[in-house]
């Protein structure tokens, strides 16, 4: 069995179904989780120069500068740190930028965390994320995503907490292309840069849930022999 701790990077595009395999990870594998998106919208909420600005950014669809994200994750890595007990992260949606890869390098280590380093692609194509993320809300309480199938019956209200559900000002079609350009152009060398390190693992997110979660367990799984 091996004792390091796993630190699990999950990436890929908006509407890959992260979140929900986040959360069955989470709940199997006892992990912390640190969720980039998490952080910023929280971030924003706070009534100053760099909330105002986040918001701002986010709600017209823009990309936030690397420096903000790696100060939100120094931070949480840090009260993780001294919680003590730690078997391991997921990380989800960074590093986007290839300069948030060293920097989330650097940072691995200086923790050290940095000897078990897994970061898996949930990959889907454009005409699939525009597809989902036009039809998806969220809930503005607790943050979960409902995904509507175009044979799905409206839902109002959120299934966990009862919160009305919202649909996020930048998940239209020309917010969706316009982060899936940036996606491509940006996060794509990050990709190629952990595949050169064969450090990356495809996933087909176009299967079923059941079956891309399995995908990544055994992954995990095959690691531990």
């Amino acid at each position: 069995m091996n004792k390091n701790p796993l630190v699990l990077i999950l990436l890929g595009k908006s509407g890959a179904g992260k979140g929900t395999q986040l959360n069955l990870l989470k709940e199997r594998l006892g992990l912390e989780f640190i969720g980039t998106g998490d952080l910023l919208r929280a971030r924003k909420k706070i009534d100053d120069f760099t909330g105002k600005k986040i918001a701002s950014v986010i709600d017209n669809g823009g990309i936030i500068v690397s420096s903000i994200p790696f100060k939100l994750w120094m931070d949480s890595f840090e009260v993780i740190k001294n919680k003590g007990d730690f078997k391991g992260l997921i990380i989800d949606g960074s590093p986007r930028k290839i300069k948030e890869a060293w920097l989330l390098e650097e940072a691995l280590e200086w923790y050290e965390w940095d000897k078990r380093v897994r970061v898996v692609l949930i990959d889907i194509s454009e005409e699939e994320a525009i597809a989902r993320i036009t039809r998806r809300k969220t809930c503005p309480e607790c943050n979960n995503i409902i995904m509507f199938s175009k044979d799905d019956a409206d839902i109002e209200n959120c299934p966990k907490c009862g919160t009305k559900l919202v649909k996020r000002p930048e998940d239209t079609v020309e917010g969706t292309k316009k982060r899936l350009a940036w996606f491509e152009e940006e996060v794509g060398q990050t990709i190629r840069y952990y595949e050169e390190k064969n450090k990356l693992i495809r996933i087909n997110g176009e299967q079923s849930v059941e079956d891309v979660y399995s995908d990544i367990i055994k992954v995990i799984e095959d690691d531990n022999n």
